[in-house]
């Protein structure tokens, strides 16, 4: 099987990758991540809610952090 280089600058080679990376393999992702966060609390920790809370602040930081390095390597146009 050939694999086939992505380009972010072109088009159809974007629309091909959204294809392959959509919505259900984003939400595949999240779930796993959860799962993951779960299974990382101690067990006196492994509820909803401090799950829940968790998560929530490692995707605040990642979308903060995201958010600076666009600023930072001059990438705000998207």
């Amino acid at each position: 099987m050939a694999f086939e280089k992505f380009d972010p600058n072109d088009d159809d080679s974007l629309e091909r990758f959204r294809n392959i990376f959509g919505p259900e393999q984003i939400d595949q992702q999240i779930r796993q991540a959860l799962h993951f966060c779960w299974m990382g609390l101690p067990k006196d920790r492994r509820s909803a809610t401090d799950v829940e809370a968790e998560f929530r602040r490692m995707v605040e930081r990642a979308i903060r952090d995201f958010k600076e390095d666009r600023e930072r390597f001059g990438r705000d146009d998207a």
